[in-house]
């Protein structure tokens, strides 16, 4: 309202617009709540009405909705709705879910205080701001018409007799509407943040539901971690032994039986059992690598570069443990982005570098807990994978990245992707975490540092990268 071309934008109309259909919807919330209460209270004698008025708690609902859409008529800024989602499914969770929140009581308010206060005043300051002045600008119109030109009355009271006096009406009025026009604007802005200061959240509710969703995601992530545990150590003690047990049968079976048709089709039967062995295997890996849980980030790391059918670099430095939902994430966005460059980029050569900048603590080789004497740091993981592919990687292509910036998003990390076209690719990941577990002593080490997939190993022996120890033997 401040700025010179107020009057002649679309302001002062939109203003208008928003106070007339207040008064309009005004009247019929009045109408129907008087409607619904005298219904709902000649047949509560007979208990039909009971749930009509019950249902009366939840008017402000509806109300609310419309009130939000009519603000965008003078209020850019959109009146969110938070309501929360109830526990259960069904009409009496969702009633009793709705009846308990503070913002259904305080939409109910602004529905009573609308239907009763709100849409008279703004007819009050419609008729006094607009009606009354475009009456008086069109008093030469009356004169020339309804007056035959000797009389006409402005706004029902005084009686001009002449065109001077038309004319010198006409001009007030025009002074008046454009005066009009701020207090319209004026009216209406109260009336915007009135009804936003009732049905909108407060700050600090929005905040705490925010809050509360993010530990639900977190929850929900943590949860669907533990039961990918406990189908990966249901199947490795339960199914895989049995197979184990099942093959060693069958091969105890073709040493008794003589040469025939028997023997070869125990023959077939153990190597069928061999390969569903094998797939189980590759089967109970992708759940959930035991070496993961075991060894932590930098050995299931260095087990998927030497699974890649591409050769890979690995250069991972942890001086320690990272909380289980980081390694998780961390470890399937590099086995995602490895299968990817298998498949698409038609990359000779991949990389996988990065480790754990411990914020605070100076480097990597502080304390658990990110800063020094164990107080609370900024630490985090950061992970960059690259190849000399192709390049033109598409996250919305189905490549599966959407799927793991959800799950890095949900631990507040970041998941970029740099693919154009030519090459070459670079995912790069960071996620803030604190260390649970330092480093320590784990027998047998080779020199720390950078290595290349394929890379012989000592059979029995441990080895690390920068401090993380790995398993040696890819078949533990």
């Amino acid at each position: 309202m401040s700025r010179p071309g107020f009057l002649l934008s679309a302001w002062p109309w939109r203003a208008a617009a928003y106070l007339l259909t207040g008064v309009v919807a005004g009247v019929t919330v009045l109408v129907a709540l008087v409607t619904t209460v005298a219904v709902g209270g000649v047949l509560a004698i007979v208990l039909v009405g009971l749930p009509l008025l019950a249902a009366t708690v939840l008017v402000g609902l509806p109300v609310a909705a419309v009130e939000r859409r009519r603000l965008r008529l003078v209020d850019r800024d959109p009146a969110p709705g938070a309501h929360a989602v109830p526990a259960r499914p069904g009409p009496w969770s969702w009633y009793v879910t709705r009846v308990r929140e503070r913002l259904t009581w305080r939409e109910l308010g602004h529905t009573l205080l609308f239907a009763v206060l709100l849409w008279p005043a703004e007819a009050l300051v419609v008729t006094v701001a607009l009606l009354f002045p475009a009456s008086m600008t069109a008093t030469p119109l009356l004169l020339a018409t309804v007056g035959d030109g000797r009389e006409a009355k402005v706004l029902k009271q005084w009686t001009v007799t002449g065109w001077p006096a038309a004319c010198g009406v006409a001009v007030l009025g025009v002074l008046l509407l454009a005066v009009g026009a701020y207090v319209l604007g004026v009216a209406a802005g109260a009336r915007a943040g009135l009804t936003r200061l009732l049905i909108a959240p407060r700050e600090g509710e929005l905040d705490a539901r925010l809050v509360e969703l993010t530990r639900s995601r977190v929850r929900l992530v943590d949860a669907f971690e533990a039961e990918r545990r406990r189908i990966e150590r249901d199947l490795h003690d339960g199914a895989q032994q049995r197979l184990v047990a099942l093959t060693m049968t069958l091969g105890l079976a073709r040493l008794d039986v003589p040469p025939g048709p028997l023997a070869d089709q125990l023959a077939k039967a153990h190597d069928e059992a061999g390969r569903a062995l094998a797939e189980l295997r590759e089967l109970i890996h992708g759940i959930h690598p035991k070496v993961l849980a075991d060894y932590g980030l930098a050995a299931a790391v260095a087990d998927a570069a030497d699974r890649s059918t591409v050769p890979v670099d690995v250069d991972l430095h942890l001086p320690g443990r990272l909380p289980q939902s980081v390694e998780t994430a961390a470890y399937f966005v590099v086995c995602e982005a490895l299968a990817n460059i298998a498949k698409h980029s038609g990359a000779s050569r991949a990389e996988v570098r990065g480790g754990y900048d411990g914020g605070t603590d100076g480097g990597s080789g502080g304390r658990p807990g990110g800063g020094p004497g164990g107080e609370p740091g900024t630490g985090r993981l950061i992970l960059a994978v690259r190849d000399d592919g192709r390049g033109g990687a598409d996250p919305d292509g189905g490549s599966g990245l959407t799927g793991l910036a959800d799950r890095v998003s949900v631990l507040d990390g970041r998941l970029s992707l740099s693919s154009p076209p030519g090459g070459p690719t670079l995912l790069r990941v960071e996620i803030p975490c604190e260390l649970t577990e330092l480093s320590g002593p784990r027998g047998p080490r080779e020199p720390s540092g950078p290595r290349e997939s394929g890379e012989p190993r000592k059979s029995g022996a441990a080895r690390t990268s920068g401090g993380a120890s790995a398993v040696s033997d890819r078949s533990a």
